[in-house]
């Protein structure tokens, strides 16, 4: 008799998760999780910062060898920001740069919006998983080291304000892969010229892939 153990090993073998990863949690460690709890080779398909939710493609076995064509992928994002803010992380979780206290309408958010759509350039944040010299740009960060970040090229295939409280904002968009929508985020501020940062990032989409097809990390580990 094959024991329930052994059993959830199996079906972990070769597979694809669809994980919808709760915030607070880097996206490593969800992966590490799944591999402890199956014992199996795992991987990520694109990384999530530990304050964003939502869908985080993990692969076990041999289909981590397809895990670059993942990247590719196009994704779209919900987005929740405040406006008059300025981080050196670009979200909520970095320390403070600069505060302004000057209001913006919706009218003039609109106006901004528009301004980003199809192939912008875009540069990543400081504090990001991107490889600066053989080290993740955070790292380098952390220690306090200056880097030059070169803009890339990216795009934006919609965006839409559904939401809007000033200072607070909330947006939707669809987007070219290795978008960052913490800079998104912080231009739009920028444009404006009262700042902006994340407050909260929700990932909905990863290629033909949805959200609402994925399980919580404690489903997906059948803690419950």
């Amino acid at each position: 008799m094959i024991s329930a153990n052994f059993s959830s090993i199996l079906t972990a073998m070769n597979k694809m998760f669809l994980v919808d990863k709760p915030t607070g949690i880097t996206s490593s460690r969800v992966v590490e999780r799944i591999k402890k709890k199956f014992n199996v080779k795992t991987g990520h398909t694109g990384t999530l910062d530990p304050l964003a939710t939502g869908l985080l493609i993990v692969l076990t076995g041999k289909f981590t060898k397809n895990a670059s064509s993942f990247l590719k992928l196009d994704k779209a994002y919900e987005v929740k920001a405040v406006l008059g803010i300025e981080t050196d992380t670009f979200d909520s979780e970095g320390t403070v740069l600069r505060q302004c206290a000057t209001e913006v309408t919706r009218q003039e958010l609109e106006t901004v919006l528009k301004e980003f759509a199809g192939d912008i350039w875009q540069t990543p944040p400081l504090f990001s998983a991107k490889k600066m010299a053989g080290q993740k740009a955070y790292q380098l960060a952390r220690k306090g080291i200056s880097v030059d970040m070169p803009p890339k090229k990216v795009s934006i295939h919609s965006l839409e304000l559904k939401e809007f409280q000033f200072p607070y904002f909330t947006i939707t968009c669809e987007v070219s892969s290795g978008f960052y929508v913490r800079s998104l985020a912080h231009d739009i501020g920028d444009r404006l010229g009262v700042g902006a940062t994340v407050i909260g990032v929700r990932r909905t989409r990863v290629g033909p892939y949805h959200v609402e097809q994925a399980r919580s990390l404690e489903e997906t580990l059948g803690c419950k």
